[in-house]
């Protein structure tokens, strides 16, 4: 049986104190009440009893703490107009081009937790557009998150059209830009608060590196 994602990660990250290098986070010992409230529908809402260290940096600010959550809970750790499996392979693409070890490692955990290969990891790790695991519409499809990231101030219509002439509908267009963008704010976020990796990729067992039928 495969162990519960939330069990994999609270067993990883434990009960310490989260000591980020640059800047520090809120740890629920030093919480105010508003946080600590938060952090308890946190709780509540994903079944799990550790807070992530992301998480931790937003409560310096805890109207962005609860908007986040929302967010967490309606858009990123959801099915939508793209699927789990979609969403965190977007999200490991753009935090590995981003260099967030910490965010490239949990939603590449994420994503072999919800139907991607080893493969398919390996190439969004490595921002690989023509490894062989991509189908041409997952490639082009990247590519176009890569610009989203990196270049969008040169998307065109042209762009748009050759999306949906691929299959993807607006609505799934729309979604991507909107986690790509996401995205590039938590990567930037949690690359200056110094949040370190939890290392959670190294917690899957050799059985669930193989790919998935």
């Amino acid at each position: 049986m495969t162990t519960p994602q939330h069990e994999l990660l609270d067993a990883r990250q434990g009960t310490h104190r989260i000591d980020a290098a640059n800047l520090p986070v809120v740890s629920e010992d030093d919480a105010s009440p508003e946080v600590k409230a938060l952090y308890g529908r946190f709780r509540a809402l994903f079944g799990r009893p550790v807070v992530p260290g992301i998480l931790q940096c937003f409560a310096t600010h805890p109207p962005l703490l609860e908007h986040m959550m929302g967010l967490a809970e309606t858009m990123l750790f959801s099915e939508g107009a793209l699927g789990r499996e979609h969403k965190e392979l977007l999200a490991t693409f753009v935090s590995s081009g981003n260099k967030c070890s910490y965010c490239a490692d949990s939603h590449g955990f994420f994503l072999r937790q919800n139907g991607g290969s080893e493969e398919t990891l390996q190439a969004a790790l490595a921002c690989n557009l023509h490894s062989s695991t991509l189908t041409p519409c997952t490639r082009s499809w990247l590519g176009f998150v890569a610009r989203v990231s990196d270049h969008s101030h040169t998307i065109t219509p042209e762009d748009i059209v050759a999306l949906r002439d691929d299959g993807w509908s607006d609505v799934q267009i729309a979604e991507t830009i909107h986690l790509t963008a996401l995205f590039a704010t938590f990567n930037r976020v949690v690359n200056a608060f110094g949040l370190p990796s939890q290392s959670l990729l190294a917690t899957l067992e050799p059985k669930s590196l193989e790919t998935k039928a």
